[in-house]
């Protein structure tokens, strides 16, 4: 070990480059262990709450819940878990611009940690604030918390793939745990206690993370803003927070009466707005040279893909979970080891999945195909069919209130092997298919993507009692199965379209 590593000191995680011979966290930096706890609560928080989110809203006054028709339950989780991920695109400047990633971490967790605490409290006014702050909060810190992980290393670091890895695990064990901690609270005890128990897991996150801070060194603590941008940031808050305290006024004193249905409506014309915009100045932009703008078309026909991907893919918390309540006969999984099955409990299938090996798996399979090793837009087609698979063998049994778990449980099975082939499949795409000077707005497609995927999944949840359940996942099936048909068609153009990129 170099004499300026002197072991037991901080000053040895200073930078990256003295970071490289620290191996005190399974052969990496003690500081992954800080962000991969960080990450872990955070996802413990944010998957234990949308396990419950739409069965809490859709529960009778009775029962404790907020009695909402599903109708507007899905309305306000399609416009909640869409601004959740258009909000990490707003929360990537902040943290380069104006504070860092370190702060900008910490900040989002608190406000994650309040807005949990906020669901916790048994006011329908402070429901809607506590979604708002973990809008807000999950914007700060999803898309900083990664960022930081590769800050730890430096570029020829071959940790780095390695640690995004272990990194990756801490979401999907947050994620497992999650729905069958504050599942079991929420459905068993008062809806209350479960969201309580997710703002407690984001608490625990920010105390470790507070502790283990000076192990990142100087990860996160610079940013590339000016004055002008403080400024700016400064007059963006104070203008925000004096409209929503004006319109929570005119709400409150029954001067202005907007429905969530119609806010969620107008958030998505926004949406709708947003996209084409972008890709509107995006495939007009003359400063790219004609293989930058191939690609960038490319990168569009991803997005529309990923979009529908997305918009069956994250149903999960949504019409699948209304199912699991409704539709299946989860008595059939009571046990007196774990007592009675819930429906939010197969919001942990997904990441159970994944732990059990099956990401290993893919990540073995691309390696071992070589040369051989589909292109992105053959494994984008193969991703969408298993999601439309997902819901094709629901059609079959959905008009029965008695369904086997079996069946969801295949369900979650065929949508895990779908996201493998098309979720880290994308995120790699957008990097190859950049432009050099725009990796970062193009990796903010992808959020975009999601964003746009979660709203249209929403609003399908929106309209559960409207159709007949074949129906419904008949015409979600058939769209996803469409797309990969056209997908197909359009692999030999989208070799021409990448030019070289696999």
């Amino acid at each position: 070990m170099p004499a300026n590593t002197p072991s037991g000191q901080s000053e040895r995680f200073a930078d990256p480059t003295i970071a490289r011979w620290d191996r005190s966290f399974f052969g990496h930096p003690r500081g992954l262990s800080t962000l991969f706890f960080t990450e872990m609560w955070e996802r413990f928080s944010f998957y234990g709450m949308r396990a419950l989110l739409i069965l809490f809203m859709t529960a009778t006054v009775q029962h404790g819940g907020l009695g909402f028709p599903t109708s507007k339950a899905g309305a306000i989780y399609g416009l909640y878990t869409a601004a959740v991920y258009l909000a990490t695109l707003p929360g990537g400047w902040v943290a380069d611009r104006v504070m860092g990633q370190r702060k900008a971490v910490l900040y989002g967790g608190i406000f994650i940690a309040v807005g949990e605490f906020c669901l916790a409290a048994p006011f329908t006014e402070s429901f809607y604030v506590g979604l708002l702050l973990i809008i807000i909060g999950t914007g700060l810190l999803k898309p900083n918390v990664s960022t930081m992980v590769g800050a730890l290393y430096t570029i020829d670091d071959a940790r780095r793939d390695g640690a995004f890895s272990i990194f990756y695990m801490g979401i999907n064990l947050g994620a497992f745990l999650s729905p069958l901690v504050c599942g079991y609270l929420g459905e068993n005890i008062n809806w209350h206690y479960g969201f309580l128990a997710a703002g407690i897991g984001m608490t625990l996150g920010l105390v470790q993370y507070l502790l283990g801070s000076r192990y990142l060194g100087v990860a996160g603590l610079t940013h590339s803003g000016t004055p002008a941008d403080s400024k700016l940031f400064t007059r963006i808050v104070v203008g925000s927070v004096a409209v929503v305290a004006v319109l929570a006024g005119l709400l409150q004193s029954g001067i202005l009466s907007v429905s969530p249905e119609a806010i969620s409506n107008g958030f998505g014309v926004v949406l709708g707005l947003v996209v084409v915009g972008f890709f509107g100045w995006l495939l007009t932009d003359k400063s790219y040279t004609a293989v930058e703008n191939r690609r960038l078309w490319a990168v569009l026909v991803l997005f529309t893909a990923a979009v529908l991907f997305w918009s069956a893919f994250e149903q999960a918390g949504s019409t699948l979970n209304l199912f699991a309540e409704r539709n299946t006969n989860l008595k059939t999984w009571d046990s007196p080891l774990w007592g009675s099955f819930r429906a939010s409990y197969y919001q942990s299938f997904n990441s159970m999945f994944m732990i059990c090996g099956m990401a290993a798996f893919f990540a073995w399979l691309w390696v071992k195909l070589g040369k051989y090793e589909p292109s992105s837009t053959t494994k984008f087609t193969v991703g969408l069919t298993f999601v439309a698979l997902g819901f094709a063998i629901l059609i079959p049994v959905a008009g029965s209130t008695n369904v086997s778990p079996w069946w969801l449980t295949l369900t979650y099975l065929l949508h895990t092997i779908g996201e493998l082939c098309l979720s880290p499949v994308g995120l790699s795409a957008m990097t190859k298919l950049a432009p050099a000077r725009a990796v970062g707005m193009i990796m903010g497609v992808w959020f975009l993507a999601t964003s746009v995927g979660n709203f249209i999944g929403g609003r399908i949840a929106s309209v559960y009692e409207s159709f007949p359940l074949p129906t419904l996942f008949g015409l979600v099936a058939a769209f996803c199965f469409a797309l990969a048909v056209i997908l197909l068609f359009l692999i030999k153009p989208m070799k021409r379209l990448s030019e070289g990129v696999n």
